[in-house]
């Protein structure tokens, strides 16, 4: 077995140490030699910025198995997963995710972003605030963390229409509506949240449109990828309030450049994705791994398969 990690200090270190004593690790880091490669089966890929397996399954003739310590796989897809199963994390972010979307939303109703502001020049002014019971929301994103997140915001009194790559019905949540439809779904609610994986059909899929439709009493909230929004398009509707507001755990360039706009524009939260990270994090990622890994060594079918041509785990 193989890790594929590239030092990180922000991050902590996977725990090798819950991994069966009898399988053979070996820790590389984002070059390894061909001696580390040879004879690798099964690589787990630790560093989520990670965008070179293809040149290195070309170098791993012997891998049949990799395992990515993330949910979204973006960089990992290419050609050469074609002879290979990829697997994911998929369940491991999805209730801390839904937490931040939760908290974030919350804030931006009850405006506590203004009453932390009063707090620190000594002010007592006194206010009306927003409800979060009878608003609506779109949930762009139909895999388990999207799905999270509807529930939770379904159980706050929350009408929560789901969008997905495709028209359906849905026996949670009735009709799911298709991304391409996204500016009409988006003109009938009060939030935006992006849940969705980084594919084709989802790069670009908020812009002006989708903004304008969203209104000025409306929020976005993305915890998907970044690229989904178009940040210039953004950042012109933050300013002219086109939007009410944004919280931001993602963007098209990570980290956020110190010159970006978003930094400073008023009712924006910026985080730097960091949504679905908690204390113990990644005893729980490396628990999934181990748990596929058992499947592995008995022959058992795997979970949390992604299919390459989709980009994600399809439901």
């Amino acid at each position: 077995m193989l890790v594929v990690t590239e030092p990180d200090p922000e991050l902590p270190p996977p725990p090798m140490e819950l991994i069966p004593s009898d399988v053979t690790v070996v820790e590389v880091g984002a070059t390894p030699t061909d001696e580390q490669l040879t004879g690798a089966q099964v690589l787990y890929i630790w560093d989520h910025r990670f965008a070179e397996l293809g040149p290195l399954l070309r170098r791993a003739p012997d891998v049949r198995w990799v395992h990515a310590a993330s949910v979204g796989v973006n960089r990992l897809l290419c050609p050469e997963l074609a002879a290979v199963t990829l697997t994911n994390s998929r369940g491991v972010f999805d209730i801390p995710i839904a937490e931040w979307v939760i908290g974030a939303v919350l804030s931006h109703v009850k405006g506590l972003d203004a009453s932390l502001a009063l707090q620190r020049e000594h002010r007592w002014q006194y206010r009306t605030t927003g409800r979060l019971a009878g608003t609506r929301a779109a949930v762009v994103g139909t895999g388990s963390i999207g799905r999270t997140i509807a529930e939770r915001l379904v159980r706050l009194d929350v009408d929560i229409t789901l969008v997905g790559r495709a028209a359906r019905e849905d026996p949670q949540f009735g009709s799911v509506r298709a991304s391409t439809e996204l500016a009409s779904v988006t003109a009938d609610v009060d939030l935006l949240v992006l849940a969705a994986p980084l594919t084709p059909a989802t790069t670009a899929l908020v812009g002006a449109e989708v903004l304008r439709a969203l209104g000025p009493r409306g929020f976005l909230v993305n915890v998907g990828r970044g690229p989904t929004v178009v940040e210039t398009d953004l950042v012109v509707a933050l300013h002219s309030g086109t939007i009410a507001g944004a919280a931001l755990d993602v963007f098209e360039v990570e980290p956020l450049p110190a010159e970006s706009p978003l930094w400073s524009i008023p009712n924006v939260l910026v985080s730097p994705h960091m949504s679905g990270d908690y204390v113990g994090f990644e005893v729980d990622m490396v628990r999934v791994f181990t748990d596929n890994l058992g499947r592995w060594l008995r022959g058992e079918p795997l979970h949390n398969i992604v299919d390459p041509a989709l980009g994600y785990v399809p439901n």
